[in-house]
């Protein structure tokens, strides 16, 4: 009997798994870290406990304070949510010998697919078609560098207790080899407590096709028909659609029954998918399979109209299938993407910082949104930096593709660099309108998605320069509440009115100077929600919220973030030394691969630093002398830190 679910997990899945328990009269406990005490997934629990600790490992990586939660609570039962210790077979044999329901598959499932290795063996056993490999025990540089030589460059490093592009690296040539092993080898290490890594071949414009399939414990298992998940970037999946695009009916069945014996050969049960890799010919390759519920698996419910949370509870209350193979739905189409806080235009860097602004699209038919924050909240560098999931369905492809594009537009977050324009540029572009699809579809129309950020033009200056002058609150005089002196309305005997105010905006800055109490200054309309402004040869109205020091003013399908500033307290304030190399974001210092007095050639990588469970190489933009290192492994810097100093 389950009464009592509790989470373990954070932010958006964990806020999802709990919505469907709530819904099914369940009581939910909500566990979080130290930093996350004012969470949204703590703060909608019925029950919260603090693990304490900021860093995962500190928290919900530790198995014994998950499982003393539990017992705490009174829950019965552990839902893994994905990420952390989802797919760790210690963690699912620890709830089992407390006494309590793991709502996952059997910890041997967990082990048999936890390891990539392993489970390429089983599959190529069990007849499944796979990716050529090295899948051994051995883990020297020189056995991978045998193995890459063998299976032919480009190869593909992947950490085999891995997933989310955690420890996974593309190498293009013999000479990058050493050094790419040894990162991906510290980020799986760093992420799963489990540096082993398997390589393969890295099949070009492949795309990515998997099937969810579903078990359970009365020897039932079915498919839920598959999902592309080819646009990729970092081999992080970004848009996700049910069903496939241009699938044959043929092809899908072979597709699915192979992913059934899969899940079979391992005695699974529960919510599982397995990944393939499908070629233009229409032949496909097991890739890995996910042994949990995976982030995309609202379009399949989208497209079937079942609640993929409600089975697991059900499954794990013992409880059959309540359908057939034959009996499964497909109607419409569906599409996702993964709102993440980080910045397109420098690499896809994490990006951390208080929500200021968080606006999320409106509800309706076909329109949902799966969210893990809300305005006010903060995003830390500990934690994966995905804030959320907006999934239309639609009749067709199109239907769907414009649903999304609306609920895209429908959408404002400030206060954090985040990829919604690239995602509006994504879903609106051509090639995704067609279904040309693949895992090089980002990089193939980069100029096009990846828009680097050009000057400021001056029509965007005089428009910001009024909204911020006419959204400032009115200053009052507390010894005169009627002193034209308060006024901000730029008085001037005997000439119009003019006011100058200092702007910065995208590292620009201008003095605007705009008209005072003109018609034409004016906004056309204001709201709660905030204000809209006209602008000249725009084909719509740009949204423009103000939220306390801040214009959130929307240009060229950017939300620009405008404030004011004094010119003569900025130079004073400006000292960064000449020639440093600064943190693009907050983090900590994993290698210091330079020290004072060295050489460095243009290039060459100073520092490394980790972030949201990756790492991100700090490189030399110039050769050069180091003349100073200002941080140390193991500390924790702050995003605009200056680390090195070159001359």
């Amino acid at each position: 009997m389950i009464t009592t679910l509790l989470v373990a997990n954070r932010g958006e899945i964990a806020c999802r798994v709990m919505r469907t328990a709530k819904a099914m009269g369940l009581t939910t406990v909500a566990v979080h870290s130290g930093i996350d005490r004012d969470a949204r997934h703590a703060r909608e629990a019925d029950i919260r406990i603090d693990l304490g600790g900021a860093k995962p490992a500190e928290s919900y990586l530790m198995i014994d304070k998950l499982i003393a939660a539990a017992k705490a609570s009174g829950a019965q039962a552990i839902h893994p949510g994905y990420g952390f210790l989802s797919e760790n077979a210690d963690f699912a044999r620890a709830i089992e010998d407390a006494g309590l329901i793991f709502l996952g598959p059997p910890a041997s499932a967990i082990d048999a697919m936890g390891s990539k290795s392993a489970a390429k063996v089983l599959m190529e056993k069990a007849g499944v078609p796979l990716v050529p490999g090295y899948h051994g025990e051995a883990q020297d540089v020189e056995t991978f560098r045998t193995a890459a030589e063998k299976i032919g460059y480009p190869v593909l490093l992947k950490a085999t207790a891995g997933g989310g592009g955690k420890g996974m690296k593309v190498v293009e040539r013999e000479a990058d080899l050493a050094e790419a092993l040894q990162s991906a080898q510290r980020e799986a290490q760093s992420s799963f407590g489990d540096s082993r890594m398997l390589v393969e071949k890295y099949v070009l414009k492949p795309r990515h096709v998997e099937i969810q399939v579903f078990a359970d414990q009365h020897g039932n298992c079915l498919y839920l028909n598959e999902r592309d998940c080819s646009i990729q970037r970092r081999h992080q999946k970004v848009v996700e659609e049910a069903p496939a695009p241009g699938l044959s009916p043929e092809l899908r069945r072979a597709m699915g029954e192979a992913a059934v014996k899969a899940a079979q050969t391992i005695g699974y049960v529960g919510a599982g998918t397995v990944e393939f890799l499908l070629d233009a010919r229409g032949e496909f390759f097991f890739m890995e399979m996910n042994t949990r519920l995976q982030v995309e698996h609202p379009v399949t419910e989208a497209i079937t109209g079942l609640d993929l949370v409600a089975w697991q509870i059900r499954v794990a209350r013992g409880e059959q299938l309540p359908m057939t193979q034959e009996q499964v739905p497909l109607t419409g189409h569906a599409i996702e993407v993964r709102l993440y806080a980080e910045d397109p235009d420098n690499d896809f860097l994490p990006a951390t910082g208080t929500l200021d602004l968080y606006r999320e699209s409106a509800s309706g038919p076909g329109r949902r949104v799966d969210s893990g924050v809300a305005e006010g909240d903060t995003v830390s560098p500990f934690y994966d930096p995905m804030l959320g999931k907006l999934i239309a369905w639609g009749e067709d492809r199109e239907e769907a593709r414009l649903r999304l594009l609306a609920m895209l537009d429908e959408t404002c977050v400030g206060g954090v660099r985040t990829n919604l324009a690239f995602l509006r540029r994504v879903i609106g572009h051509r090639a995704f309108a067609a279904a040309e699809l693949d895992t090089g579809f980002i990089p193939r129309h980069e100029t096009e998605l990846m828009r680097k950020p050009g000057e400021l033009a001056d029509d965007f200056w005089q428009l910001a320069g009024k909204l911020y002058v006419q959204t400032e609150p009115p200053k009052v005089r507390g010894d005169d509440a009627h002193s034209p002196w308060a006024n901000r309305d730029g008085l001037r005997f005997g000439l119009p009115g003019r006011i100058g105010v200092h702007l910065q905006c995208n590292g620009e800055s201008r003095l605007v100077r705009v008209a005072a109490n003109s018609e034409e200054s004016k906004p056309s309309s204001s709201a709660a929600s905030g204000l809209t402004s006209t602008q000249a040869k725009a084909s719509r109205q740009p949204k423009a919220i103000r939220q306390g020091k801040t214009l959130y003013l929307e240009w060229d399908g950017e939300l620009q973030a405008i404030t004011a500033f004094d010119p003569i307290a900025e130079v004073e304030a400006s000292h960064q030394q000449h020639g440093g190399l600064t943190a693009p974001m907050n983090g900590s210092i994993v290698r210091v691969l330079v020290k004072p007095g060295q050489n460095v050639e243009a290039g060459s990588t100073l520092i490394v630093l980790e972030a949201m469970k990756m790492e991100h190489s700090i490189r030399a933009a110039e050769a050069g002398v180091v003349k100073a290192v200002y941080c140390a492994e193991g500390e924790m810097i702050s995003e605009g830190a200056t680390l090195v100093e070159l001359e």
